[in-house]
């Protein structure tokens, strides 16, 4: 009697926990695109032409005009892909955006400067407790439960417009 009740709060405890897990599945359609809409702090998944999901977002800390160099605050402009993805971030999860590109490199060498890098669309994690519009260092920012929505629904390699 005892052995059966502890199987079952064992398996009760682990469906639980599967329940929690920051790991979601997405079984709709496929997100070919997104677009961060800067000025209106939206950042959309969608399929085609059709919007899947609008999400509100976070910006680097000065958030008007392109990232040109590391440290200048600021959110890259322009076309980028999701190039890679890190389920341990300390931002709960995030998916890399390709920044920077060769026109990127070559403006910020051209003026003797580094253009940065490790940009993401990741969530807060704690990171940001005053809740700060723009609180980032030059990635997108949305809350936790998004980015796992977000993580599911996006595949590596899907473009990412990112616009003024």
């Amino acid at each position: 009697m005892w052995h059966r009740r502890a199987i079952l709060l064992g398996l009760l405890a682990s469906g639980l926990s599967a329940c929690a897990s920051k790991f979601k599945t997405y079984r709709g359609p496929e997100v070919t695109r997104i677009v961060a809409q800067k000025s209106q702090r939206r950042l959309y998944l969608l399929h085609h032409d059709k919007v899947l999901r609008a999400y509100n977002m976070g910006l680097g800390h000065t958030p008007q005009g392109h990232k040109q160099f590391e440290g200048d605050g600021k959110t890259p402009e322009g076309v980028y892909m999701i190039d890679r993805r890190n389920p341990n971030s300390a931002f709960h999860l995030s998916l890399g955006i390709s920044y920077p590109n060769r026109n990127d490199w070559e403006y910020a060498h051209a003026q003797g400067k580094n253009p940065g890098g490790d940009i993401f669309i990741h969530g807060e994690n704690g990171q940001n407790p005053h809740k700060i519009r723009d609180w980032t260092v030059g990635c997108i920012a949305v809350t936790d439960r998004e980015i796992e929505e977000i993580y599911a629904m996006v595949r590596d390699g899907t473009q990412i417009h990112i616009v003024a």
